[in-house]
């Protein structure tokens, strides 16, 4: 009784005004700022990572792809798992677990970074269980999706997207801002190299700051959600909710969710990696940090903002948009030497551009979103394990990205030239695929589902 709800019908006005609408709003707040955490907890590797060869880390430079990408990893298969807790096990249950269970990478990850001789194979198992906090994405997003009306999905569900996205961006700020703040343990020295003059020069920083304030936040989140999270009794079988694959538009908005969410997620693992491994060798090469958490905090605002413009102009007009600016921008970083630069001066027309795809894949991200549970109307326990699943699979963002940018740049550095030309055009053929599939399906005239 504590943690069922005993019946729910938020289409219906007198219900929702009376009693839905706060218990829905009070659920949206409470489970946004612990999804925050998540994408925080997320990507914590992809903020540090940059700065453990300068303090004595002896990683190569694939290695480090490689523990950007291995979130990526986990996280997909576990929004896999995701996709059908909560029909089964209720919010209440599913999110405040979720929420304990980060404290295995974050407490991990603090005491690995403070000892330089701990090997890769621990940095990557941290690497992978970090994947936690992608994971539970898929726990979220139903939930959410349960406890508005369909006037309202939209709204709601990309103002809890949009400001878990954030945690992106608050991970690649936090680290840089408190690398100086002494919180806990001894500091690390780090040694930077002038490409000009050869010069090395040392200073003190703190790796684990950044991590140990995460540990009271998240028990903190942990008691919030178990005391005052409530469950919806939609209870439905594994089997029940495996009926969704046996529908194609669950094929067609999981291509249409990779183009808008995973380049979102896979871009924000490997913006800061592509910022040191394309620029950081010219004189005067940028900080990654400095730079790479404006891409997830734009990507993230946009999803917040066009939320309210989807539920208002639908959701397939945006995700076509997003497209066309995807494609856009790829081809002016392509054609401009951007992604395969000569000279630092390169560097502003990568930045913007990037921004750039950053803001469209928050509006496509928005759209999509609004889009699902109207293609899947008829059947709200479908539409729920759509947006599970199609966020599962865009997960693997970052661990597809990484790996194929990663294993470019290595070949290419080895041929005399680094670059990532060959990634961005394969960016852009399937941004152009599910584009097409977007308009096809759900825009146009006469379209089967006009969402």
């Amino acid at each position: 009784m504590a943690t069922w709800i005993n019946d729910w019908n938020p289409e219906d006005n007198h219900f929702w005004e009376s009693k839905g609408k706060k218990i829905a709003w009070n659920t949206l707040t409470i489970t946004t700022i612990s999804l925050l955490l998540s994408f925080v907890v997320w990507y914590l590797m992809s903020g540090i990572v940059t700065k453990l060869p300068g303090v004595g880390f002896n990683f190569t430079e694939r290695q480090l792809f490689w523990l950007a990408a291995l979130p990526g990893l986990a996280a997909g298969f576990l929004r896999i798992i995701h996709s059908f807790l909560i029909p089964i096990y209720g919010t209440r249950h599913t999110i405040t677990i979720s929420t304990i269970i980060k404290l295995i990478p974050v407490i991990g990850l603090m005491m690995a970074v403070m000892n330089v001789n701990t090997p890769f194979w621990v940095f990557a198992v941290l690497s992978f269980t970090t994947g936690f906090g992608g994971g539970d994405f898929s726990s979220f997003m139903p939930s959410t999706n349960l406890f508005f009306p369909a006037r309202l999905k939209g709204t709601a569900l990309g103002i809890q997207a949009g400001i878990g996205n954030f945690g992106v961006s608050v991970v690649q700020f936090l680290v840089p801002a408190l690398l100086g703040v002494a919180i806990v343990g001894a500091p690390q020295m780090l040694k930077t190299t002038n490409v000009a003059t050869h010069e090395v020069t040392t200073k003190a920083i703190y790796l684990q700051s950044p991590i140990v304030i995460l540990i009271p936040l998240l028990i903190i989140m942990t008691i919030v959600c178990w005391i005052w999270l409530k469950s919806i009794p939609l209870k439905r079988t594994f089997k029940e909710q495996m009926g969704i694959f046996k529908i194609k538009h669950t094929w067609f908005c999981t291509i249409t969710y990779i183009m808008t969410f995973g380049t979102f997620s896979g871009l924000a693992a490997a913006f800061p990696l592509m910022i040191k491994s394309l620029y950081g060798g010219f004189e005067g090469g940028p900080d990654p940090l400095k730079y790479a958490f404006y891409g997830p905090l734009i990507g993230s605002a946009s999803r917040v903002l066009f939320g309210f413009v989807a539920d208002k102009v639908g959701g397939a007009v945006l995700t076509t948009i997003t497209g066309i600016g995807f494609v856009v921008c790829i081809a002016i970083m392509v054609q401009t030497g951007a992604v395969a630069p000569t000279s630092l001066d390169q560097f502003h027309i990568f930045l913007w551009t990037m921004l750039i795809m950053f803001f469209f894949s928050g509006v496509g991200n928005a759209a999509t979103f609004r889009q699902y549970p109207i293609i899947f109307k008829s059947n709200s326990v479908h539409g729920a394990g759509v947006i599970g699943w199609t966020a599962a699979i865009a997960s693997f963002g970052p661990f597809v990205f990484s790996n194929i940018i990663g294993s470019e740049l290595q070949s290419t550095a080895a041929a005399g030239h680094k670059g990532v030309n060959t990634f961005f055009w394969g960016l852009l053929v399937f941004s152009v695929i599910a584009t097409i599939i977007n308009w096809y399906y759900y825009q146009r005239k006469g379209c089967e589902r006009p969402s």
